[in-house]
């Protein structure tokens, strides 16, 4: 049977068939998948598939193929290029954006993409009297708190209006947080729109079944050319080693987050092994409000008793690098390079400890089973439990699903927990420091710094970095902030993952971004 010439129905009876044969969870699947239809081995479950709801690049990884933002990140590159604009001028005071839109181009049901389409979108996000402000909440609406007003010159032309210059503007609208989505299906579904999207996409949504798979099918009519692939299925394995087996098994035909000790089992002609470096940071955020890292002294304990080096290369295989405070070193221009990470220095750790009068602190330890860039995270919280309790840390994992356990953290670890996993991918240096560093970004204002470390120096360097229009000037800013937060150590930073993937010979045209997005537009399946 040629997939490609497949009626949508027989691909969904064919996928079906697919997931029926490849238990979900359970025994690798026995048959090989169909040409023309890629099956894609994810973390977790998708928590919506409306890119104004959702902060995990899990989620994204699907989003970027149903929808299309104004602009997007050219390949392989973080670097700004036209999507549904074809072109802007920015005022010179940088307050003023004006974008042309491409003519033509209609969402997956059939209405219209225009200026007003735009105007809806945002206005849903940051307008909480919109009709539609309900369908949220929004948690990344932060990324465009600067906009003042968004209007529809005309059916192809629109404005947005600044409060003050704003240097990530452009490269937030190309996030998946300024990904455009059909009013009419919010319209329609209203609070079921995640689970009913509609986009310009070069993928249109086809089903969702709970905890099994997310089904797209190629868009025949995409603005960009059809793709190649007749269809996409994304499968929800949150057990690292259930992914492998089905891939080694031929269930799957691309797996993300290969656990760093299983990449050798993919070696040979059978398989190809995919890495790409990205702004990357894993970290373990230390509840700076209450309990024992209230204590800065206890904070930098924690981060001289982690001996990341051993986690990198023991845990990790070598597939990350050591991190030295919050800001990845893929952001090369804004990135401190004269800082140095904290050293391995148990020695050092229990003298800090004595000093703060700390002697054998309680700590409660959030762990996830896996999640979006976490690293192998049950085998890292143990060896980091390990640690600590070995300078008299008192450690107590719990452990949680990824969806779950956003669900613990993002709220704030007060009353809670004293320290969890975390990992974030960002397309700017301003967002995870302004997301998660700041004061004004406690979870109570809508912000992730969940541990609520507060600095008034580091939120007066966040906000002038982000008004600023020289990234000369920027780079400063940014690079004083990074001395401050190591020092301060609301985190302990820990690593900086290269990304990678793993694809069957099948698959030809796979590259992974520094974006961590999974583009899957040019993507072949024999």
């Amino acid at each position: 049977m040629n997939i490609r010439n497949l009626t949508r129905r027989a691909v969904l009876a064919a996928t079906g068939a697919l997931l029926a044969v490849g238990t979900l969870g359970g025994a690798p699947a026995a048959a090989q998948t169909p040409p023309g239809v890629l099956v894609v081995g994810q973390i977790a479950e998708p928590k919506a598939l409306d890119p104004a709801a959702v902060t995990a690049v899990n989620d994204f990884r699907i989003l970027m193929n149903i929808y299309d933002g104004l602009v997007r990140y050219k390949s392989g590159t973080l670097e700004v290029e036209p999507a549904l604009a074809t072109d802007w001028e920015i005022s010179e005071d940088g307050t003023e954006y004006t974008f042309n839109l491409r003519e033509g181009v209609s969402f997956h049901d059939g209405t219209p993409f225009n200026a007003e389409a735009v105007v809806f979108n945002f206005e849903r996000m940051l307008n909480e009297d919109h009709p539609y402000a309900d369908t949220g909440p929004f948690p990344l609406a932060f990324f465009f708190s600067s906009v003042d007003t968004v209007e529809a010159v005309d059916d192809l032309t629109v404005k947005f209006t600044l409060s003050a210059p704003y240097a990530p503007f452009l490269s937030n609208l190309a996030y998946p947080t300024g990904l455009i989505v059909s009013p009419a299906a919010v319209e329609q579904y209203g609070a079921d729109f995640g689970r009913n999207p509609s986009g310009t996409g070069p993928f249109t949504f086809a089903e969702w079944r709970s905890n099994e798979a997310v089904v797209v099918e190629g868009n025949p009519d995409y603005w960009g050319g059809a793709p190649s692939l007749q269809a996409v299925i994304y499968r929800p394995i949150t057990d690292a080693n259930t992914r492998v087996a089905e891939m080694l098994a031929g269930g799957i035909d691309l797996m993300v987050e290969v656990p760093p000790v299983a990449l050798s089992e993919f070696e040979g002609d059978q398989y190809s092994v995919i890495e790409q470096a990205g702004p990357h940071v894993w970290f373990l955020i230390l509840n700076a409000k209450e309990g024992p890292f209230a204590d800065k002294l206890v904070r930098q304990a924690a981060n001289f008793a982690v001996n990341k080096e051993a986690l990198v290369n023991d845990v990790l295989e070598g597939t990350a690098d050591v991190a030295a405070g919050p800001t990845p070193p893929a952001f090369a221009w804004a990135y401190n390079d004269a800082l140095d990470p904290y050293p391995y220095d148990p020695e050092k750790a229990k003298e800090l400890l004595a000093e703060a009068g700390v002697e054998n602190p309680s700590v409660t330890f959030y762990v996830t089973e896996g999640g979006s860039g976490m690293l192998d995270p049950i085998a890292m919280g143990t060896a980091i439990q390990a640690d600590l309790q070995a300078v008299g840390f008192d450690v107590t994992i719990e452990t949680y699903e990824w969806n779950t356990f956003l669900g613990e953290v993002n709220p704030g670890l007060e009353g809670k927990a004293d320290m969890a996993e975390m990992a974030w991918m960002t397309n700017d240096p301003d967002t995870l420091p302004y997301l998660a560093l700041r004061t004004d970004a406690f979870p109570e204002a809508g912000g992730f710094n969940s541990g609520y470390y507060s600095n008034p120096e580091v939120d007066e360097l966040l906000e002038k970095a982000r008004v600023s229009t020289s990234q000369d000037e920027r780079a400063e800013l940014y690079k004083q902030m990074q001395e401050i937060v190591q020092d301060d150590a609301p985190w302990v930073f820990v690593a900086n993952w290269k990304q990678n993937a793993v694809t069957s010979s099948a698959v030809e045209n796979f590259a992974l971004e520094p974006s961590f997005f999974l583009l899957l537009k040019d993507v072949v399946k024999n």
